[in-house]
């Protein structure tokens, strides 16, 4: 009879009907849903179908979950919500597999809570050169201090995320690793470093690690472990994320810079209509981009290659050094990997111990070009030579818009990075690939959540938003939102940029603004307008006692822009500004701000 039924549909064209282990019901939705197929969207089903059992993760499980299960206290530091997503994913994972799990920012963790710990997971990123992330600053402080505990009974594992253009990769995780065991604890599992392509990494390590702890309640006999494959559910699997991207179309695009200026920074509106992706203000955008096209070129005319050799993933030489590969950054960790693989003596010798700061002045700026012309590396093998490089990593963008105020689209404000170093012309990768998108182009994106940089929960709270340059688009999305919201509290910007009448980013929406009572308070800096160079650190200077009062009344200070100097400058002010105003020291200023950071009154987003 199901037979019969099933010769009486239409028949699909890849399955003879009298061998379709569907059901009717499935065979209809199929030969409804494949006939409306694009062809990329029959192909990205067909790789997915194709994947479904590869991507089934077997998860430990015990059999009985309850009392008499170890505990584990899960940590994380991180700055831009990537520790922190993959804290509560493992979280998850080891509240599924029937163990007792504790979740907390390092922030919230009580470094007293250490000495009854006996299971400790530490997920951290590091910041720029080696430093901590904002919460984990004083719990970093701590375990440094001559107060740390002896931690005998505590065994643990260390997750540590890092991008290998800097010098101190993972120095964080690394710190922490180091320090641990100094302290007697005994690693559960040795510490995995991820560099910007760390998904697959994180989820090799947290599988081994929680066969490991599942064995551990197997061992103390209170538990059977068995093992159970969990398969991901349609609606997991079709959703959007960094691992799935979702194809934004590009609805408008404007350059926000007045005419003469020596800057180029764009104002980009994407659709994100149909993706179910969700956001609020502080997240960022992850975009995939690809490599400049004349960079590929030169690259493969630099090392004598043939751009159409198909390598074993099935893309040309071309296609995987456009978008798969990133080939715009140096690195020591880099230029091991290729000395493994090429036995380049030139590249052994720049990597001597005694040349290791001729080394961090070389790589500054340079790109695979220039090395590969540099060292006369000409003719190395290309298949050996990509398995060195590392993934094409995604950027994230600050979302500049508030959903409340535009749903279903984000806005971006992008500058443009261009300079010229050795006689050649650079582009950052995708600040230069989103300027050469037009309207109705798209490109794949994600949302990056950032619970670490968020509005007060209270509508009536103050707050300080201090962001030069394109820092300042959070806080256009900041401000639309507590428009939307109906908020009250009093908000004051600090912008900076080079010159006011070219460089003045969103100058009339702000004004708007301050007319509509959205915002309080703006103050700007304009650096080039004046003999004496102006930041926004001394625009906070000039107005010390007001800032102060501000900060006694409980404002948010919120500050996003450049690492390694203007976020510096800012912290520097703002100690000053509290040393000038309540008569403490420094030692009593930075305790002010420490506070202000442990109740989240301080938040940064810096790049």
């Amino acid at each position: 009879m199901e037979n019969q039924v099933l010769a009486e549909a239409t028949p699909s064209p890849w399955t003879p009907r009298s061998l379709s282990p569907l059901t009717p019901e499935q065979t209809g939705l199929v030969d409804r849903l494949v006939p409306t197929l694009t062809p990329e969207q029959r192909v990205w089903l067909s790789g997915y179908l194709a994947g479904w059992d590869a991507s089934a993760r077997p998860t430990p499980q015990l059999d009985q979950p309850g009392a008499g299960v170890l505990e584990v206290t899960v940590v994380y530091g991180s700055q831009t919500g990537n520790a922190h997503g993959l804290a509560e994913e493992f979280a998850d994972r080891i509240r599924h597999a029937g163990l007792s799990v504790k979740l907390l920012s390092l922030a919230d963790f009580p470094p007293r809570e250490l000495r009854q710990t006996e299971h400790l997971i530490l997920i951290t990123s590091t910041q720029g050169d080696g430093d901590p992330p904002d919460n984990a600053i004083a719990f970093k402080e701590f375990l440094e201090s001559r107060k740390a505990p002896r931690l005998e009974q505590l065994r643990y594992a260390v997750l540590a995320l890092g991008d290998s253009s800097y010098e101190y990769f993972c120095k964080t995780g690394r710190d922490f690793d180091q320090r641990l065991q100094g302290l007697g604890a005994t690693p559960l599992h040795p510490r995995v470093d991820c560099d910007v392509d760390f998904v697959e990494a994180a989820q090799r390590w947290m599988d081994q690690l929680l066969e490991t702890l599942c064995a551990e309640a197997t061992a103390n006999g209170t538990e059977t472990v068995r093992v159970t494959v969990s398969r991901r559910t349609v609606s997991q699997a079709v959703a959007f994320s960094r691992s799935n991207p979702f194809r934004a179309e590009i609805v408008e695009h404007v350059e926000l810079n007045g005419r003469g200026s020596d800057r180029s920074t764009r104002h980009l509106e994407l659709s994100l209509s149909g993706s179910g992706l969700t956001w609020e203000p502080g997240d960022s955008l992850g975009i995939y981009p690809q490599n400049e096209p004349n960079l590929v070129r030169a690259l493969v005319e630099a090392a004598d290659w043939d751009p159409a050799l198909v390598l074993d993933d099935g893309r040309t030489l071309g296609e995987a050094l456009t978008s798969q590969y990133e080939i715009t950054v140096l690195s020591r960790i880099l230029l091991e990997k290729l000395v493994a693989v090429t036995e380049a003596s030139a590249l052994s010798d720049l990597l001597r111990p005694e040349r290791q700061e001729e080394l961090r002045r070389y790589i500054v700026g340079r790109d695979l070009v220039d090395l590969l012309h540099d060292l006369c590396l000409r003719g190395v093998p290309a298949r050996e030579f990509v398995t060195a490089l590392r993934r094409l990593p995604p950027r994230l963008y600050s979302i500049a818009s508030s959903s409340a105020a535009f749903p279903e689209e984000v806005h971006l404000a992008v500058r443009l990075v261009d300079y010229c170093t050795d006689g050649r012309v650079r582009y950052g990768v995708c600040s230069r690939h989103l300027a050469e998108r037009a309207v109705g182009e798209s490109v794949p994106v994600f949302v990056q959540r950032n619970p670490n940089f968020r509005l007060p929960a209270d509508p009536h709270a103050p707050i300080i938003m201090i962001g030069p340059g394109t820092g300042i688009a959070p806080f256009r999305a900041f401000v639309q939102e507590r428009q939307a919201l109906g908020a009250d509290g009093a908000s004051w910007l600090l912008f900076g940029d080079r010159h006011f009448r070219t460089d003045f980013l969103y100058q009339s929406e702000w004004l708007q603004a301050m007319r509509q009572g959205a915002l309080t308070r703006m103050d700007v800096a304009f650096s080039r307008d004046s003999s004496r160079k102006i930041y926004v650190q001394h625009r906070l200077l000039e107005h010390a006692a007001e800032v102060y009062r501000w900060l006694e009344r409980g404002a948010y200070v919120y500050v996003c822009g450049e690492e390694q100097n203007m976020a510096p400058d800012v912290e520097r002010a703002l100690t000053e500004i509290i040393m000038r105003n309540s008569g403490s020291d420094s030692d009593g200023a930075a305790a002010y701000l420490a506070e202000m950071r442990a109740s989240r009154r301080y938040q940064r987003d810096v790049y």
